[in-house]
């Protein structure tokens, strides 16, 4: 038996996601959803879940950024192999495209945890001889191309990814979807759950919604309705052709177009938003169905910088795989912490100078501002009012950006171009860099060596924002605006600090930037620069209360087991 079988021998729940960052090597991710997938599936390693992995190769990755002297963001092909690190699986299949047949393979990545678990990860790949120019290059681009670029790659990965397994012998207990990109994979299980009834007249009959509902968990992430994917009938028919009867299919994910978000939340058996309150914005946003929350986490081991894990496996063995135990941090002394910190911020440093030659002063106040671009996720608010936050900040803060803007994304563009042309406005008056292609790399040296983290969205859009628990898990307070995971993971002052009013708004209607950015100065001012340069031991208080009262819970082992609890077992 060829070693890659023995997967195939036990029944699995298939993990479904268009982007997966397990490594910044492997460079099929984008942003939060990919590392969250990522960190899901080590997690599942860690634990021993029975579980596998479906994506798409990106062999071009998302993209590597440059910032130009302008300030403006280039794009550039991430180029990768994964024929240098990845077995090809010996099995292909077929799935229809624009009325061709395109073949489709998978390169197997196993993702191995030190307890002895091991998650199969399939990386589907569309380049293949045989297959038409056109169709070779579906799989290069995360989240590349236009809308039929988009659907395409749908298609490759729902209906192919379940063919796929199914051709290479899998045997599928649950099918979880990570957001809607993957919903089609419904439609080939209403095929084959397709029922003979004595009155073959009636078609809707024939096709059993329960049963394949039955089998499937979908996960949203988005609150907005313009972030869920959809389609015009007239593209679905000519790309997809007709996999279910149409009048189904308008049934199931809309009759005005394809929402593949209704679609899977019409062909589950259990949806979640990713925090409390994504799942509360979320069921407004979608009434008539039930959505559960269940809050998302980080890959402990994956996330803690060397100084901290050394740090932890001194003081509280185990915690790599429980977590929970570093509820125990009081157990730690606090001068061990703060050198910990301090390491962990050395090392940042000396990447920042490495990187663009300027250097930071490791006894000055950091804060940390970086993630996906996006004007709602105002990026700028702290530049709300440039000669407070001089007065307040001169001499005693210094910031670091990072990240990147979707190549379609003009307003997260212009976003990054106005950063930067602050950023060298204030030079010699407030130290601030923008570290150039944000990626799991720079962010495995940047979240771990900062003071404190700083997230500024507008309200309600945060679905989860995990970066902020990767900063809790290194002793890093949070800075950040009451949304997401930062609602149930704050208590002011104790673990962080909030920015603005209390969640109330179920609408992006209610904004309070300006009440938000007042907030931010009044805090960095009254509260958090005393705090860090006056009483230290304080500090440190805070620091340990961020491991102990989030990262021990806000981590994707309690996350796993709320899926298993939950979600999974029926």
């Amino acid at each position: 038996m060829s070693d890659w079988k023995h997967f195939t021998l036990e029944a699995k729940i298939a993990y479904f996601s268009m982007e997966i960052g397990l490594s910044a090597d492997i460079p099929t991710y984008s942003g939060g959803l990919g590392v969250l997938a990522g960190d899901t599936i080590k997690s599942a390693a860690d634990l021993k879940l029975p579980m596998l992995a479906v994506t798409l190769a990106s062999r071009k990755g998302y993209f590597r950024q440059e910032i130009d002297k302008d300030g403006r963001q280039q794009e550039y092909p991430m180029v990768w192999k994964p024929e240098s690190i990845m077995e090809l699986l010996p099995t292909k299949t077929l799935v229809t495209i624009a009325g061709r047949d395109v073949k489709i393979q998978a390169w197997l990545y196993r993702v191995k945890s030190p307890t002895g678990g091991v998650v199969p990860v399939l990386f589907l790949d569309t380049d293949i001889p045989g297959n038409s120019e056109e169709d070779r290059h579906l799989t290069d681009l995360l989240y590349g191309g236009d809308q039929e670029y988009r659907f395409k790659q749908e298609i490759v990965l729902g209906l192919g990814g379940i063919r796929l397994l199914t051709a290479l012998g899998f045997t599928i207990r649950m099918f979880h979807m990570n957001e809607g990109h993957a919903s089609l994979l419904t439609l080939e299980l209403l095929n084959r759950s397709r029922r003979l009834f004595e009155n073959k007249w009636d078609e809707r009959a024939a096709w059993d919604t329960r049963k394949v509902a039955e089998q499937c968990v979908f996960t949203t992430h988005t609150p907005v309705a313009a972030g869920h994917d959809h389609f015009p009938y007239d593209l679905v028919e000519r790309i997809m052709g007709e996999v279910v009867p149409y009048p189904l299919l308008r049934e199931l994910g809309g009759s005005d177009e394809l929402n593949l978000t209704v679609l899977a939340l019409n062909l589950s058996r259990y949806v979640n938003g990713v925090a409390k309150k994504h799942g509360e914005i979320s069921q407004a946003l979608f009434p008539g169905f039930e959505i559960h929350s269940i809050t998302n986490g980080v890959h402990t081991f994956t996330w803690a910088s060397p100084y901290f894990v050394n740090l932890f496996d001194d003081y509280i063995p185990g915690w790599a795989n429980e977590p929970e135990l570093l509820v125990r941090v009081d157990s730690i002394p606090d001068e061990a912490i703060w050198d910990a910190h301090c390491g962990a911020k050395a090392y940042l440093f000396q990447f920042v100078q490495e990187s663009t030659g300027i250097d930071f002063d490791p006894e000055v106040l950091t804060i940390g501002f970086a993630r996906r671009v996006a004007a709602y996720k105002r990026g700028d608010l702290i530049f709300s009012d440039l000669p407070r936050l001089l007065e307040l900040g001169r001499g005693k803060i210094q910031i670091i950006f990072g990240g990147k803007a979707h190549p379609q994304d003009e307003s997260g563009k212009e976003m990054i171009r106005h950063l930067t042309e602050i950023i060298g406005r204030l030079q010699g008056s407030l130290r601030m860099v923008y570290l150039e292609n944000y990626n799991m790399e720079i962010a495995y040296r940047l979240i771990p060596g900062v003071d404190l983290w700083l997230n500024t969205p507008t309200r309600p859009l945060e679905a989860s924002g995990t970066s902020g628990m990767k900063a809790a898990l290194n002793g890093v307070p949070n800075f950040s605006v009451l949304d997401g995971w930062w609602i149930e993971g704050h208590i002011e002052g104790v673990t962080g600090w909030a920015i603005g009013p209390p969640p109330l708004e179920k609408s992006i209607s209610e904004n309070h930037s300006d009440a938000d950015a007042n907030d931010l100065y009044d805090k960095l001012q009254r509260l958090i620069v005393p705090l860090y340069y006056q009483d230290r031991p304080g500090w440190v208080r805070v620091m340990k209360n961020a491991i102990g009262k989030n990262a021990y819970y806000f981590n994707t082992h309690v996350m796993m087991r709320r899926y298993v609890t939950e979600a999974y077992i029926r």
